[in-house]
């Protein structure tokens, strides 16, 4: 197959990418490198640098690799900055992907895979959240991603356009893939940092003195917020998956996750297990905008593609990236 994939020079749209290459498809990859640079590209990939807001550019590129689908990961994702600038999440991923949309309409593409993200769902009612639970986001980020959600059902009812959207929490760990012989492992390189596991994890290198927690009084087993972990490589594995139901299905929505939760605290002393150090810890007050406990629940996607996590333990998950930072920092 020949796959677009929009973000391709991210965390996750990179390793979806090296998963297609991987796997003998054809990849293009489409990104603005916002938040990366040019040597995260996957080796062999073609690469275009432009927004997907740039109609006529997509258009260019969608009619010339006349792809069998769309993967669309670019997007801005930090769910506390959208609270502080909500009008560049809705311009970003909303309007930029409306843009996407009316491209692939102009050239003739029915077949997307959306990255999603379980903040849609906003403070859960019951945990793990399944697929039918309210629709509530509680930041900017994820309302941008709902708002996406919703025009995907008014292009697939009018227009065909043939969908899947995936709604993941957070994403962690490293992939490893062997291309043209060599072992092109891939992990969380966002600039600038914010996630939880690679900040630890920059504490454990003595890259950062501590880490912060945002928040102890939540009402969770120890104060601290409760999150479910997925594997960058699992959740690949159900992109993938995804794509391959659309051939037969017009539409799928489906959590990924490993149905555990852990809170911020264990996270940290996960990091201290795995890699024998210190991690000095800072308090600091809530964050406006995180929710107390969010657990995906994945029974679906389990029943109906055969999805599978390969490492739902958190150890594996926090052992997998502190072999990739280490080898980044080497």
């Amino acid at each position: 197959m020949r796959i677009l994939v929009t973000g391709g020079a991210g965390y996750i749209g990179g390793t979806v990418a090296r998963l297609l290459l991987a796997g003998g498809d054809g990849v293009t990859i489409y990104d603005n490198l916002c938040h990366s640079k040019r040597t995260a590209v996957a080796p062999g990939a073609k690469f275009v640098e432009g927004d997907v807001a740039d109609r006529a550019l997509m258009e260019k590129t969608l009619r010339a690799g006349r792809f069998d689908g769309v993967m669309h990961f670019a997007a801005l994702i930090e769910a506390g900055e959208s609270m502080e600038k909500p009008e560049i999440y809705f311009r970003n991923n909303t309007a930029g992907t409306l843009a996407l949309l009316e491209s692939m309409l102009a050239t003739g593409q029915k077949r997307l895979v959306f990255s999603s993200t379980a903040a849609c769902y906003g403070e859960p009612v019951t945990t793990p959240i399944l697929e039918d639970a309210r629709l509530a986001p509680t930041n900017a980020y994820g309302e941008s991603k709902l708002m996406v959600e919703q025009m995907l059902g008014w292009f697939n009812r009018i227009h065909g356009l043939r969908y899947a959207s995936l709604r993941y929490f957070n994403v962690a760990g490293a992939s490893s893939f062997f291309l043209n012989g060599k072992n092109e492992g891939y992990g969380e390189a966002h600039e600038p940092e914010s996630h939880l596991i690679p900040l630890v994890l920059d504490v454990a290198l003595g890259r950062r003195k501590s880490i912060k927690i945002f928040g102890e009084d939540y009402p969770t087993r120890d104060g601290t917020c409760v999150r479910d972990y997925i594997h960058v490589q699992d959740l690949a594995d159900a992109h993938l998956l995804a794509l391959a139901a659309l051939e037969k299905r017009d539409r799928v929505i489906y959590n990924i996750g490993n149905g555990q939760g852990f809170t911020v605290r264990e996270v940290i002393d996960s990091v201290r297990r795995v890699t024998g150090k210190e991690i000095a810890v800072e308090e600091c007050a809530r964050r406006a905008g995180d929710p107390a406990v969010l657990v995906a629940g994945s029974e679906k996607i389990k029943q109906e593609l055969g999805w599978r996590p390969k490492f739902a333990e958190l150890d594996a998950i926090v052992a997998s990236a502190w072999e990739w930072q280490q080898r980044r920092y080497a």
